[in-house]
């Protein structure tokens, strides 16, 4: 049995894939809230979601520019 993670914040909307994915099937979405952001795949979209803070998020954005994960 899966367990959903409910929560009292903003829920997650405004979905939209990856531009990495191209017409591929193998795609991710990400979905933002005023204080969430979600990341999910895109043939499971009820499969799960993996959410973070806003805060986070954006420190993982700025690593990924900076170019710290090669």
């Amino acid at each position: 049995m899966r367990r959903r993670w409910r929560s009292a914040m903003s829920p997650i909307t405004n979905w939209r894939k990856s531009s990495y994915s191209g017409e591929e099937s193998d795609c991710v979405e990400v979905g933002i809230s005023p204080d969430l952001v979600g990341v999910r795949d895109t043939k499971d979209r009820d499969g799960g979601t993996l959410v973070f803070g806003q805060p986070t998020w954006g420190r993982f954005l700025a690593a990924v520019k900076a170019e710290r994960f090669r």
